[in-house]
């Protein structure tokens, strides 16, 4: 019961410290998944489009990069407005 009450004042308090903020790995982990499905989309649609899955591949791989980056810095940005949490 002691030992209960000492882990769970322990552990509020951290929640309390932490601020709610993500860790990094958390959002870097966030970013991929959510780059990986809309790459995905974007080269079934470029292949679509073009007609040229090489084409569609290419646009896909640069896509992933550029919008892995943006969203990486987006997710951090939105992590530190207090606004809804």
């Amino acid at each position: 019961m002691i030992i209960d009450s000492l882990i769970n004042s322990r552990v509020e308090a951290k929640e309390k410290t932490s601020g709610n903020k993500e860790h990094v790995k958390r959002s870097v982990a966030k970013t991929i998944s959510w780059r990986i499905i809309g790459t995905i989309d974007t080269v079934i649609i470029s292949w679509l489009i073009t007609g040229t899955i090489a084409l569609a591949l290419s646009i896909g791989a640069l896509e992933f990069i550029s919008k892995m980056v943006l969203y990486f810095f987006h997710e951090r940005a939105w992590n530190n407005i207090k606004w809804g949490k």
